[in-house]
């Protein structure tokens, strides 16, 4: 006898639940928060919590089905336009490409970072060489003992290029390395050295190289369009991706020019992104720039089987922060996941103290297990598209490649991605984005574990060797480029000169400098708002004592007088400030408080405050970077 199956359906016994009904509950929260008014309608209440990218994409609290109805089609994966990934099989075979990158100067140290590299997991070198790396002429002492034929070789040699392409294939030659076999890329990227350098592009290279390659290696490619320049100079996703489709179309007409085919070019180009702790971004700018591309390359007459785009992701320099490196381990994770489900050929995961100097063995060795255990142990490897049916994630992919593809067009418009550099009209709208984002992590809207949140100001950094200057050649102002080469910026950047001014006074006086806690009543009054103070403060490199519970403003000037301390910050809740902030503020304006802060915003207490001393507040918020720029000038740090 055959028992028929039975339909399992999940949450059966429950009423189904609707989007409207939905809305009708989180408007009922944000009444009572406070956030929506009594007139507001549930048709808001989507709008009211939803948040924007920096390229105006709103990023609502739901999506559903219904989302997904207007999308542009995705495909299958391995198919065009290659949204779900250039292969069928996802990266179900062998992972993708995990690649390291080397630059010690050390010819005999990195000889030996590359064997254990590629011993331990990895499967392809990114060497970067020339005064900011290794030694050209150390290349064959460093590829001594690796498999050419095995393991991909990336060149990143700027100005250099040439010359190291040259020795690079010399090398292969000499070895007895079949052309057919070599593998990598020779890393010409004239428009990115142009980008970051602030000089005209120069193509010769490129003119000379790419036919030989096209024509003599088929598993080398010539070109890379490094797009993290725009990532690093602060701009958006939107951005980095338009600018890396102009700039790929840009080279397209360069290789014709120089007589390859349209297929050819296309196989000359390997496209590298910057891969944040952003993940859904990153996913999507992944997927996004795969459709982009194989637009194009529709555009241009190219079959289907060579529009897809060929991706490095590197996970961005730019969120890696020089104090708590060791939280770059998680920001590094988040990025290789979003990489790896976004669908990137190959990952190059930078290691945890990168900003601090030139990696050691166990920062690299941290790197590469990174992707292995996300490969294997989490099996991201072993699901094809795993972000494909994800309608935030799909409709996040939609937007963002139509912001992109607006950025393109308007590049275009202006004569092309050198023409816009040139300018300055590209580095404006860059400079616009990253005066956006400063001010949200000034406020600390986007904020930074370890260094705008919760620092550790007892830390001791790692010790490491310096790396030498990253510094393309011709960096600054020159002729014609619109005010010199593009900036390199880090999310960190205004916290760490905040933090320097600290220290630097720390090591001149031997004391560091001082903000008291007058915090006032009980525990449980004063806790909260202590405690943000405290993370506030000490993220400027501040030590924050307190007075510990009480409400008697002499002990609490006492104490304040006892920590040696010019600035003071009251602390506690709005019923205890009503009795009592004004005689503590007056007592500690007494006894030489050159500034007073209260944790809370001003409310209906601002002209009682500000008779008795207070002189600002501090809230979740505020201007961060400003408020402790403000207390080192006052505490006498230069």
């Amino acid at each position: 006898m055959t028992v028929p199956p039975v339909e399992l359906e999940l949450a059966a016994d429950f009423p189904r639940a609707t989007r409207d009904e939905w809305r009708k509950l989180v408007l009922g929260v944000l009444r009572k928060s406070g956030v929506a008014g009594e007139d507001a309608s549930p048709d808001e209440a989507e709008d009211l919590i939803a948040t924007s990218t920096y390229e105006g994409i709103s990023i609502r609290p739901l999506y559903d089905a219904a989302d997904g109805a207007a999308l542009a089609p995705t495909g299958l994966p391995g198919l065009a336009p290659f949204v779900r990934g250039t292969r069928p099989q996802g990266a179900n075979t062998d992972g993708w490409d995990v690649r390291a990158l080397h630059s010690h100067p050390d010819a005999g140290l990195t000889a030996q970072a590359v064997l254990a590299d590629l011993e331990n997991g990895v499967s392809s070198l990114w060497l970067r060489l020339g005064p900011a790396g290794l030694p050209l002429d150390g290349l064959a002492a460093i590829l001594k003992d690796v498999y050419l034929d095995l393991a991909p070789v990336v060149l990143d040699a700027g100005p250099l290029t040439a010359d190291a392409a040259a020795a690079f294939l010399a090398l292969a030659d000499a070895r007895g390395v079949p052309a057919s076999q070599v593998s990598g890329v020779l890393g010409a990227d004239p428009l990115g050295l142009a980008a970051r350098a602030g000089t005209a592009p120069d193509f010769t290279a490129v003119r000379a190289l790419a036919p030989r390659v096209a024509a003599e290696y088929p598993r080398l490619r010539t070109l890379v369009v490094d797009a993290r320049a725009y990532h690093d100079a602060g701009g958006s996703d939107a951005e980095e991706l338009g600018a890396s489709i102009a700039t790929g179309v840009a080279y397209l007409r360069e290789l014709t020019a120089a007589g390859l085919s349209v297929d050819d070019a296309l196989g000359q180009l390997e496209f590298r992104y910057a891969a944040s702790a952003d993940q859904f971004l990153t996913i999507a700018k992944l997927r996004a720039a795969r459709r982009l591309w194989a637009r194009v390359a529709e555009v241009c007459g190219a079959p289907a089987q060579v529009r897809a785009q060929r991706q490095h992701a590197v996970t961005s320099a730019a969120m890696m922060s020089r104090r708590d490196p060791w939280v770059n381990m998680l920001r590094t994770t988040v990025a290789c996941f979003a990489a790896g489900v976004g669908g990137a050929d190959a990952v190059t995961v930078l290691p945890f103290d990168s900003r601090l100097g030139l990696p050691d063995d166990f920062s690299r060795r941290i790197a590469r297990n990174t992707q292995t255990l996300l490969q294997e142990e989490s099996s991201l490897i072993r699901v094809v598209d795993p972000a494909g049916g994800s309608w935030y994630v799909e409709t996040l992919t939609d937007q963002l490649a139509a912001a992109a593809w607006a950025i393109f067009t308007e590049i275009e418009r202006a004569g092309g991605i050198a023409a816009t550099l040139a300018d300055g009209s590209l580095r404006a709208r860059l400079d616009a984005t990253w005066t956006a984002r400063a001010d949200a992590l000034a406020h600390r809207r986007d904020p930074l574990t370890g260094v705008s949140e919760f620092p550790n100001l007892g830390e001791t950094l790692p010790a490491r060797e310096p790396a030498p200057s990253a510094e393309p050649a011709g960096t600054g102002a020159a002729a014609g480029t619109g005010g010199g080469g593009l900036p390199v910026i880090t999310y960190d950047q205004d916290y760490e000169a905040l933090r320097a001014r600290s220290d630097a006074h720390t090591a001149a006086t031997g004391a560091r400098p001082v903000v008291f806690l007058a915090t006032i009543g009980s525990v449980s009054a004063f806790t909260g708002r202590s405690t943000f103070a405290a993370n506030l403060f000490q993220a400027g490199g501040l030590a924050t004592p307190d007075a510990g519970p009480g409400t008697d403003p002499a002990a609490i000037t006492a104490a304040f007088t006892a920590s040696g301390a010019k600035v003071a910050c009251l602390c506690s809740a709005d019923k205890v400030y009503a009795e009592w902030a004004a005689p503590v503020a007056e007592a500690l304006r007494a006894a030489g408080a050159e500034r007073i802060w209260l944790a809370g915003k001003a409310g209906a207490r601002a002209e009682t405050d500000a008779a008795a001393g207070v002189t600002g507040y501090v809230f979740a918020g505020c201007n961060a970077v400003e408020v402790l720029s403000t207390t080192l000038a006052a505490v006498g740090v230069a």
